[in-house]
């Protein structure tokens, strides 16, 4: 069976693949898009739907974290899903972790456009009605947004193929890529270019070409809990457990107090790479975690006590019992060469791979600079 010819064929219909879809559509060209699953079902449903720039390092992630900000307000708008655009509120729990927020916004953030604020005293008890009083202080990333990945990814899925052409073919798996070519469970086509954006599958498809990056699988206990007391939380909330983890603050000097505090403390969050998210939904839910586990799989079994560490760090921090009401796994690429990699693994086939978990972030913007390399 031959499956209809197309400029350019994107295997995997998560962010990347879906960044990639409207780069080249909004260019006038063809594009099919090839998911083996019914539904987008790995890493960018799974999130939080954070798309931070307040945490991104100066440099490239920097400003495609900005570029992919404005790229989501036009998919928000043109898709119709729900996108907060109030920012994120990373709390100082410690003197440790204030000192290192003040760091950044008296330095870093006039050096390099971070548009933040510093919250004190009278400004951090009016925030949210006092709900936060029994913190330090309070960083307001400005430009961060926040999206409900299990809607939004099928709401952008519908708007690309309904106003821009985009042709899918869910529960089809791509068996193999060549120049020009492409094969499937459906059938074979020819593309111009390939772009393989399959997540963290390494072994499917370019399995020799990406070994050398020696990437691994995270995986990450995820909750999404009810709140006992409703007050409204309209931001992403962070911690400054999440210094330590983010390039934006992690290579600061005072960042080393916030480690020795870890290790000497609370060593079982350094054990699982935990620090403290939460993101509200549109549903007056909130999705908390995470937890951080490294290997060439993902291992199928999560440990209550992971999940208990988590939910103690989320009741502390927003100052209410928490309600579960879902438990499931996040997952992603991790520790390549870098944060991400772009292979033109051969004439006309290009594989697109993030290294850590700031898709939703710099995914739009990454997609873009692609699509303008191969397209010259």
């Amino acid at each position: 069976m031959s499956l209809q010819d197309t400029d350019f064929a994107i295997v995997g219909a998560g962010i990347l693949g879906l960044s990639h879809a409207y780069a080249v559509a909004r260019r006038g060209l063809r594009v099919s898009v090839f998911e083996r699953s019914a539904t987008p079902l790995g890493a960018s449903v799974r999130n939080f739907g954070q798309a931070l720039v307040t945490g991104q390092p100066p440099g490239p992630m920097l400003a495609m974290a900005r570029d992919s900000r404005e790229i989501w307000a036009r998919w928000a708008q043109g898709a119709g899903f729900h996108l907060r655009r109030n920012g994120s509120l990373l709390f100082a729990r410690t003197r440790a972790e204030e000192e290192l927020l003040e760091a950044f916004y008296e330095v870093r953030a006039p050096e390099y456009g971070y548009r933040v604020e510093l919250l004190r005293g009278s400004r951090l008890l009016d925030l949210y009605r006092g709900q936060f009083s029994h913190h330090r202080a309070v960083l307001h990333g400005l430009d961060d947004q926040q999206l409900y990945s299990r809607e939004a990814i099928p709401a952008l899925v519908e708007y690309l193929q309904n106003e821009h052409g985009v042709e899918f073919h869910f529960s089809t798996l791509v068996r193999d890529v060549e120049p020009g070519r492409l094969h499937t469970t459906v059938g074979s086509c020819r593309a111009e270019q390939i772009l393989v954006c399959s997540g963290h599958d390494y072994q499917t498809l370019l399995a020799e070409q990406i070994a050398p990056l020696q990437p691994q699988v995270c995986r990450l206990q995820m909750l999404r809990v009810r709140p006992e007391q409703d007050f409204g939380l309209a931001h992403a909330v962070l911690t400054g457990l999440s210094c330590v983890h983010y390039g934006a603050f992690a290579d600061l000097p005072e960042a080393e107090a916030i480690r020795e505090q870890i290790q000497n403390q609370q060593p079982e969050l350094e054990e699982h790479g935990i620090h403290l998210l939460v993101s509200p939904t549109p549903h007056g839910e909130l999705i908390i975690g995470d937890s951080h586990d490294y290997g060439s799989d993902a291992s199928p079994f999560n440990a209550e006590a992971v999940d208990d560490i988590m939910l103690d760090l989320a009741e502390h921090t927003l100052g209410t019992r928490l309600q579960v009401l879902e438990r499931w796994q996040g997952v992603y690429g991790s520790r390549g060469p870098g944060p991400f990699s772009v292979l033109r693994v051969a004439p006309g086939v290009t594989a697109v791979l993030m290294h850590t978990g700031v898709g939703m972030s710099v995914g739009p913007a990454l997609a873009e600079r692609a699509v303008a390399m191969l397209l010259g």
